[in-house]
């Protein structure tokens, strides 16, 4: 947690000194929620895996840990995160 926290402070507060996706964090929390039903059957579907490993958007809210377990927590929370992928699918 606390590396999280000195990461969001150094991304947003520090100016010319964006450190880019934190690849190694988005990849266990994909982990993560891949041992749940809902998000296991979206990532076997190959149009939404791509998105999880290429799209900056999705790469960047799978990045928060928060957000992560909101989705795990909240139904409501997963319905949006899949009408995000939707309109990130399509463009």
């Amino acid at each position: 947690m606390l590396k999280d926290l000195l990461d969001f402070f150094l991304r947003f507060n520090s100016p010319g000194m964006f450190i880019g996706l934190d690849t190694k964090t988005i990849d266990r929390h994909i982990k993560e929620l891949n041992e749940h039903r809902w998000f296991n059957s979206l990532y076997e579907d190959e149009n939404y895996r791509k998105l999880f490993f290429t799209n900056l958007q999705v790469r960047h809210y799978l990045e928060s840990k928060r957000r992560v377990n909101k989705m795990i927590n909240n139904p409501l929370v997963r319905e949006k995160f899949i009408i995000f992928l939707d309109k990130q699918r399509k463009r």
